[in-house]
């Protein structure tokens, strides 16, 4: 069976590993090399007065350049985003007669990529560079791919750069390697991640994990990944969310729960939107959605201020101000104040109607619900710059919210708007059994109607809420798009490591 075609340089690796192997040099040994510092660590901590603690040190990285001069030559090491200087001496690297392991491996053999390990001792350079004077030094893993070596000149301009974003989503390892920053925004997504966890943590509510394969999809209206289970002869669903799981452990006795994982939706893919996405989701008993806009509000500011150590976030020429009290408005108040129209009191057809004049494109299959949620998306979503809470939807919108304590055919229910997306979704949860069954028939009526998202109706979760659920608030932020707001980005896919892409086409 034929390899891969082969470029002239990854011919030359070959060649180079081949030889490696010759000389018995090991390019993959699996020996563990000791390290006692990181780069980081020397550049930050070294002092020329102190020198003499330093004079052993054993660092390992990649190679990512080398200038050969004689029987002398330097090269820079980059580990976790960090570069140093090494100072390679022939003679001391080979003491002996026999010079092999400096004038063929070190100057013939290894090359930019490579990933090494050495050791030696700390000095300062001439023109003040702190850098490793290298005693020894052994190679770790041969690279048989060059990395694209992006050079900035003396103009500042940026030459042979790795900035093809198809490229870079496909690739992820290289863009970590050669794009300055990339690593920074995954290292922020895991703070924030963290700070999160840590604030729910100290008030005591509980981490919990629930089923990814649902034989029921529920929870939110979207449409679900579909599989099946060869043991059991049936279908099941990649979750598209994790509500009704999370609620029946409130049934259970738990007053505070809450998980952070993966969600599926086979739905359009866009630079908001990713088939599979990180969700935090939290319920807890006793509260409303009153309470819950006001914890949200104290979880936002806590995350920013740790993670970035400001509640303001520059995006997009734009100063976020993440310390609340937020603005509140209704929906239908947001859509009148926008537009000037109130479609509070428009029935379907009213609704369809006013959607031609406003040239918004709307299918048969949409009920009254989703018509107004068409209409804001067009009218209000993208003047939502600053942290926005949009409240009390209309019940046939919300099936797992509480019917408004004062307001007739509203739900008691919250989306966060950030710049323009939406972020978080948060309910006073509906605890009544009877009512949501109503609700759930409510759905099958409109998936019979064609609707694709509509929700199934789930047996199992109504004999639960019959045993008696307390009344709750629970959240669900999605965490994708909260660290697009905190790190800068207007992509999702800069905010995954490993994005969905399309099949790679053969070359």
């Amino acid at each position: 069976m034929s390899g891969p075609h082969l470029s002239e340089q990854e011919v030359i690796r070959r060649e180079a590993l081949a030889e490696l192997r010759h000389l018995g040099i090991n390019p993959y040994p699996a020996e563990a090399f000791p390290i006692s510092h990181t780069p980081k660590d020397i550049l930050s901590q070294f002092k020329d007065e102190e020198t003499e603690h330093w004079t052993e040190v054993s660092i390992a990285g990649r190679l990512m350049s080398r200038r050969i001069q004689g029987k002398a030559s330097f090269a820079v090491l980059m580990d976790s985003g960090t570069r140093i200087q090494l100072y390679f001496n022939r003679d001391e690297i080979c003491p002996g007669e026999d010079k092999t392991l400096y004038n063929t491996v070190f100057k013939k053999l290894l090359d930019l990529g490579d990933i090494i390990g050495v050791q030696g001792f700390v000095f300062r350079t001439r023109v003040g560079e702190i850098t490793v004077h290298v005693t020894s030094f052994t190679l770790l893993a041969k690279s048989l791919r060059p990395l694209p070596m992006v050079k900035t000149d003396a103009e500042g301009n940026t030459h042979d750069a790795f900035s093809d974003p198809e490229l870079r989503y496909r690739m992820r390892y290289v863009d970590m390697l050669v794009n300055e920053g990339v690593k920074d925004t995954f290292v922020l997504r895991s703070r924030i991640i963290s700070s999160m966890r840590r604030f729910f943590d100290h008030k005591g509510w509980l981490e919990v994990e629930t089923p990814v394969l649902q034989a029921i999809h529920g929870g939110a209206a979207a449409r679900p990944f579909t599989t099946h289970h060869n043991s059991l002869d049936m279908p099941l669903y990649l979750r598209i969310a994790n509500e009704l799981y999370l609620k029946r452990l409130l049934v259970g006795g738990l007053n505070g729960v809450y998980e952070i994982g993966k969600m599926f939706r086979n739905e359009g893919m866009d630079r908001t939107h990713n088939p599979e996405f990180t969700s935090m989701e939290i319920y807890v008993a006793y509260q409303d959605y009153h309470w819950m806009m006001t914890m949200t509000e104290q979880l936002l500011e806590s995350i920013a201020k740790e993670v970035l150590g400001s509640t303001q976030v520059e995006f997009e020429g734009k100063t976020l101000e993440f310390k609340g009290p937020y603005k509140r408005i209704s929906l239908f108040d947001s859509i009148l104040e926008a537009t000037g129209v109130d479609v509070a009191p428009m029935d379907e057809q009213a609704l369809r109607e006013q959607c031609k004049v406003w040239r918004i494109e709307v299918s048969p299959e949409m009920g009254r619900g989703k018509l107004i949620d068409e209409i804001f998306g067009e009218k209000v979503e993208a003047s939502l710059i600053q942290p926005t809470f949009i409240t009390d939807y209309p019940l046939i919108m919300t099936p797992l919210a509480k019917k408004h304590r004062n307001k007739e055919g509203l739900v008691e229910r919250f989306e966060l708007f950030i710049n323009g997306k939406e972020v978080a979704n948060a309910y006073s949860e509906l605890n009544d059994p009877i009512d949501q069954r109503q609700r759930f028939e409510d759905q099958l009526e409109l998936a019979n109607r064609g609707d694709e998202d509509a929700m199934a109706l789930d047996e199992d979760f109504l004999r639960a809420l019959e045993y008696g659920m307390p009344p709750a608030s629970g959240l669900g932020i999605g965490i994708d798009r909260l660290v697009m707001m905190l790190t800068g980005h207007r992509s999702i896919q800069e905010v995954l490591f490993f994005p969905q892409m399309r099949p790679q086409k053969d070359a």
